[in-house]
């Protein structure tokens, strides 16, 4: 039985690791936390879980506030795995002291905002250090799971497809939004949020999913190392403009706080949540790119786009309006696309036990893979399970071997790519492209 433990829940993340119950937690959750708003929305969202009419929780909140929490955590030993979802600027710094008293650990993203955090990374990812790990939700995502297996099925993909003009193999895009609805009620950001020195820039940010996916999907079982394999060629940020009245919308603050003066002017804030990414890993270029709106479109959601090119397909997942904004993914055959066809359906054939009801069918020249409601989850749902991917790591002993250095590989890269960024503005009639 494991007890979870949560320092300064800051970010409503750290709530939704406990969506649900594990045979194999404690309903006692320990929380050591600064008092404040950050502490009150997070108890209020474990709450909520425990007074649902169906699967409901029963988790029994332990609080301890006042100074010196990461201290006090770990002097009291309540229990063995610590939760991380709140101020990112500090988040290495707590899992190395964390790591060094034996603490596992499960962070959200992004462990780093800087370079000065990269030693604390390395140190934390070594072999000898208790499991630690990243909230990679997208992995759990059906379409991302998918686009794995196609990718890997050479009558389907075939092999990476490099342009001899130099154009990326591998373009990823996702929008997010500042305002809205998490668990049912209107999401409510601290103001530290937006502060780029404690919540991060966008570019480290969201940004850490898709270099995760890419990798991920491309080399599965492999190692990544950032000085043998990754090669940053460019980076741009830029800001979304936060008019006070949105500000308010999110925050419930009446104005914007001393921290940000600098990045205010007149009545709105600049905040630098967007951002580019161009690289090369294993040779494959890739184009990465974040981007945040003020407030999700009316029936919308948080948005993914991704195209992969592949030497007989390539594969796309879209979101659409007229598909009401629902994941899509699709296969393009570039030769023989009867061919490509029948092996799409053999390969859902033969997954057809563990996913079933998948089917294709055509959409002019591309194929559209058909997935049922019942394999679809929610990105609220993808939070446990991570965690529970977690605890059967930890309970088994084992952790996949490339796992660690492609955490640092990650995280390396992200750090390296802001600091080419702040000297390399954004000129959007350079950097904005087509998407393939």
């Amino acid at each position: 039985m494991h007890t979870l433990l949560f320092l300064n829940p800051g970010h409503f993340h750290a709530g939704l690791v406990l969506r649900k119950s594990h045979p194999r937690l404690s309903n006692d959750i320990f929380v050591y936390s600064e008092a404040g708003p950050d502490l009150d929305r997070f108890i209020e969202m474990v709450e909520s879980f425990n007074r649902r009419s169906k699967d409901s929780t029963r988790w029994q909140i332990h609080t301890r506030t006042g100074g010196d929490c990461l201290q006090r955590l770990i002097d009291e030993k309540k229990g063995d795995i610590v939760v991380l979802a709140g101020k990112n600027n500090t988040r290495m710094e707590s899992i190395e002291t964390l790591n060094r008293a034996g603490y596992c650990v499960l962070a959200d993203k992004p462990w780093v905002t800087t370079e000065s955090a990269l030693p604390y990374l390395t140190a934390a990812m070594a072999d000898d250090r208790p499991l630690t790990l990243d909230i990679m939700t997208e992995r759990f995502e059906i379409t991302a799971v998918l686009l794995k297996r196609f990718i890997a099925q050479k009558d389907v993909f075939g092999t990476v497809r490099i342009d001899e003009h130099g154009s990326p193999s591998v373009y990823k895009e996702t929008v997010h939004h500042l305002y809205k609805i998490v668990n049912e009620q209107p999401l409510v950001r601290p103001a530290w949020f937006f502060d780029i020195h404690v919540q991060g820039e966008g570019i480290i940010d969201v940004s850490t999913h898709l270099v995760d996916m890419i990798h991920w999907m491309l080399f599965p079982g492999t190692a990544v190392h950032f000085k043998d394999h990754i090669e940053l060629i460019d980076a741009h940020r830029w800001p979304t403009e936060v008019p006070l009245e949105m500000f308010k919308k999110i925050t419930r603050l009446d104005a914007f706080p001393d921290s940000l003066s600098g990045y205010v002017t007149g009545e709105s804030l600049d905040y630098f949540c967007n951002g580019d990414i161009f690289y090369r890993v294993k040779g494959v270029p890739v184009h990465i790119r974040v981007l945040w709106n003020l407030e999700v479109p009316e029936g919308g959601a948080d948005m993914h786009y991704s195209y992969i090119k592949g030497s007989r397909s390539d594969l796309l997942i879209r979101q659409r309006p007229e598909s009401g904004y629902r994941k899509e993914l699709l296969i393009i055959p570039k030769d023989s696309p009867s061919r490509v066809e029948q092996a799409v359906k053999t390969c859902l054939s033969q997954w057809a036990d563990e996913y079933p009801g998948l089917s294709v069918q055509r959409e002019n020249d591309k194929l559209l893979i058909h997935i049922p409601d019942e394999l679809r989850t929610t990105h609220e749902e993808h939070f446990c399970q991570v965690r529970d991917t977690f605890l059967e790591y930890l309970d088994t002993g084992f952790l996949p071997p490339e796992t660690r250095a492609c955490i640092v590989s990650k995280y390396t890269l992200l750090a390296k790519a802001r600091e080419k960024a702040l000297v390399s503005p954004f000129k959007p009639m350079e950097v904005l492209i087509n998407r393939p």
